[in-house]
């Protein structure tokens, strides 16, 4: 099973809301889940984004890959800075 961190869409139309999932890659997008990880919202300027950090290095410890678009939202909101700084 190989385990990606991606992003679920909710919310109504027009309206899009994304959680930040850890999910089994072969689940369908909006499908079941292992682990809601945080939330998305790109209606706001700028958008919001709320994190379980301690989470999210959890599931990339044991080996899950993020999204395209969630690796441009942790690196928008300076997860791996923290990493690289404290490997140092």
């Amino acid at each position: 099973m190989a385990v990606r961190i991606r992003l679920a869409r909710h919310g109504a139309k027009k309206k899009p809301f994304y959680r930040i999932v850890a999910a089994d890659s072969e689940n369908p997008r909006d499908g079941r889940y292992l682990e809601n990880l945080g939330t998305y919202d790109p209606l706001y300027d700028p958008a919001r984004v709320s994190l379980k950090s301690d989470r999210i290095q959890y599931w990339m410890d044991q080996g899950a890959l993020p999204s395209d678009t969630v690796r441009s939202i942790l690196k928008k909101e300076g997860f791996f800075a923290d990493k690289a700084s404290s490997a140092a």
